[in-house]
């Protein structure tokens, strides 16, 4: 489940905590001003990566393991130094002397500084700025490269907007895809939405205030008006609230916009009985763009998850 790095700062995976300034970060913090390089290693035990799920807004579901792994890592790999400086405050937690910045444009390079710090023995926690990093946060690289190092690995669970979301949806959660944030422009989110429109589980999305009004309607015209949907806002927060009903119905609560960080959650599309035969216009309509006649039944087939020979046989025979 990946994240679309170029909207992070409209919504950070999982929401932020209330009061928290945003600005940007320092790469390196000492809360002592000692030299950040003179960190502690760990003697008990070898190095490890540890990511660290942090709250979503409301500070009380900061857990006993969170706060430990804060407290007792040698190395703290932020997403914003000042958040977590400020996080730490409110949780009157006492960690590690040394924090350094790990965010979109500058994780990549990172990593290798990270991988070696855990070679030599030292605990590094990785936390984003709310949520779970790695899941449409920072993190993905660093896990990876430590993953491909050979090093250890494990994590602290905390909130999860997605997981959140999906269970008060009212939507069936037995089985479910995180499609993370929805594109910026609407040809790129229409292209998406028609690649999901047959995708029969129940499907969680993130999205800005900002932008609701013109997603609700590109949902509204690739998905139709009556698929069941809900929408999550500040969830944890003071004024948490999910909106249900259907495609039509949240578009129209949303044609004024809607405030807060919000979370989508679409039901997945209900089988429909349908012949081969039935789904030629669209073959030929994707053959005359251009597609090879075997691709084309391949989409149409994965659309409608239906056989991709049988469509083809019906195309040749038509």
């Amino acid at each position: 489940m990946s994240g679309r790095p170029e909207d992070a700062g409209d919504f950070d995976g999982a929401g932020d905590f209330d009061g928290v300034a945003d600005e940007a970060d320092p790469s390196s913090v000492s809360q002592d001003g000692s030299d950040p390089a003179s960190a502690s290693t760990s003697a008990s035990a070898g190095g490890k990566l540890v990511l660290v799920g942090t709250p979503i807004g409301n500070l009380g579901d900061a857990s006993e393991r969170m706060q430990r792994a804060i407290a007792t890592a040698d190395v703290i790999a932020a997403e914003d130094t000042r958040r977590f400086l400020s996080l730490t405050q409110r949780l009157e937690l006492t960690h590690t002397k040394r924090v350094i910045s790990v965010f979109d444009h500058n994780e990549q390079s990172r990593a290798p500084e990270l991988v070696e710090l855990i070679r030599s023995g030292q605990t590094v926690v990785l936390l984003s700025d709310a949520g779970m990093p790695a899941v449409s946060d920072p993190g993905y690289r660093v896990v990876k490269a430590c993953a491909e190092a050979g090093l250890p690995i494990t994590s602290t669970p905390g909130p999860s907007a997605v997981l959140m979301a999906l269970a008060v949806s009212g939507l069936p959660s037995d089985r479910f895809s995180f499609e993370g944030f929805l594109p910026r422009k609407s040809g790129a989110r229409k292209t998406l939405l028609e690649e999901l429109r047959g995708e029969k589980r129940t499907m969680v999305f993130f999205e800005s205030p900002h932008r609701i009004a013109d997603t609700m309607d590109d949902f509204l015209t690739v998905m139709g008006p009556d698929r069941p949907m809900s929408i999550s806002r500040e969830l944890t927060k003071t004024y948490e609230e999910t909106l249900r009903g259907t495609v039509s119905s949240l578009r129209d609560l949303a044609a004024d916009g809607l405030r807060g960080e919000l979370t989508l959650v679409l039901a997945g599309a209900t089988a429909v009985e349908t012949a081969p035969e039935d789904h030629l216009d669209a073959v030929g309509e994707l053959v005359e763009s251009g597609v090879r006649a075997k691709d084309a039944a391949g989409q149409i087939a994965k659309q409608y998850g239906l056989s991709k020979r049988e469509i083809y046989e019906a195309w040749l025979h038509r």
